[in-house]
């Protein structure tokens, strides 16, 4: 063997493991469910009562992982488009506003419109393309406002949001709308089912919500980070968000690549909104976003500009919220304590990468 060859031991491979940027992070996930297990036991719920059900609704069967999954996906689709927006330093806060318009999109395509019988699977393709051009709109709404009148996109996507899931409430109140005729006094006010054609193909054969909306987010991902990392576009934008002055100069069009990031950011929304109507819930409903696009918001917060970290941040929210879902329901564990951890393990993670940001900034 040569003098020169690298040597391997278990000491070795732990060094390459033990890297701040790797401990530090699992360190404080790790804490931060330790402080939540706190909480459980101080509610008065055992230990032994509440992780059996934690597992068992995040990995308990076919069904919860499935449906742990397909959560992911819809965090992945929020998360990719916070991270193109931020690629411009611009702050897409509206991911709630943008599903409830898409849905409302989604749904009146689906429902209003004789696709039911098209080929190649336009029937399901139509409403999802309806659903991505709402959420392009409602967020290139936040960019013409930014470029033409300074309004900042935080405060604007933020109140747009307000008046997506109210026009949404109005969409499944009004019968002149997308509401199911009342046959009763107790017909809910949602849509209608929609059409099977109009459904995502399920993938596999597993008894969950698991469609073809995975397949189209992982390709995505990937597009985004070689968009983002790998392409003039992603310079552009990074530039416009560096130095608009010095962008100018150098002849980027930032009006132009403000309002694109903006809308490419809100198609995503919309996409996820398509993904939740077609692939899973079926109808539209008062509360069909669920909070899904602020959960999508932290995973992107979280994920620093990477694509594999959105998907990674997405799988792990997808669990968690699966998880403490059937720990209130089996284990009655308050929804608020549930809330609370898991507010509990995003300041957490969020404090290692600042600490971690803060250290190279010193180095």
């Amino acid at each position: 063997m040569s003098a020169d060859a690298p040597t391997f031991s278990p000491l070795s491979v732990w060094r390459s493991i033990a890297q701040p940027s790797i401990v530090l992070p699992l360190a404080a996930v790790a804490g931060a469910s330790l402080i939540g297990l706190l909480i459980i036991l101080l509610t008065g719920v055992p230990l032994g009562e509440a992780i059996p059900a934690f597992l068992d609704g995040a990995f308990g069967s076919e069904y919860a992982i499935a449906a742990s999954v397909n959560r992911a996906v819809v965090f992945s689709a929020i998360g990719l488009g916070f991270i193109f927006a931020f690629q411009a330093n611009l702050t897409n806060v509206g991911g709630e506003g943008q599903i409830a318009v898409a849905g409302i999109a989604a749904a009146a395509v689906a429902l209003k419109l004789p696709i039911g019988s098209l080929p190649l699977g336009l029937a399901y393709v139509l409403p999802m393309l309806a659903a991505v051009a709402a959420g392009a709109f409602w967020g290139g709404i936040c960019g013409v406002l930014k470029v033409k009148v300074g309004t900042n996109e935080v405060i604007s996507s933020l109140l747009l949001t307000f008046i997506g899931v109210w026009l949404l409430y109005w969409s499944v109140q009004s019968e002149d709308l997308l509401r199911q005729p009342m046959t009763s006094t107790a017909t809910l006010p949602e849509t209608l089912e929609i059409p099977d054609p109009t459904k995502l193909p399920q993938l596999f054969d597993v008894a969950g919500p698991l469609n073809v909306g995975l397949i189209i987010v992982l390709v995505l991902a990937v597009a985004v980070q070689l968009a983002l990392h790998r392409s003039v576009l992603g310079v552009h934008l990074r530039a416009v968000g560096l130095n608009e002055l010095a962008s100018r100069r150098a002849g980027i069009p930032y009006e132009r690549y403000v309002m694109l990031a903006m809308a490419v950011s809100g198609a995503f929304g919309g996409l996820a909104g398509a993904i939740m109507l077609q692939g899973d819930q079926y109808v539209l409903k008062d509360g069909f976003t669920s909070g899904y696009g602020f959960d999508g918001l932290v995973v992107g917060l979280l994920a620093r500009g990477s694509a594999l970290g959105v998907v990674l941040g997405a799988l792990f929210f997808g669990f968690l919220r699966s998880g403490g879902i059937n720990m209130e329901m089996t284990a009655k564990v308050p929804s608020a304590v549930v809330v609370i951890i898991q507010g509990l393990v995003i300041v957490a993670i969020a404090a290692s990468a600042y600490w971690l940001a803060a250290k190279e900034t010193r180095r």
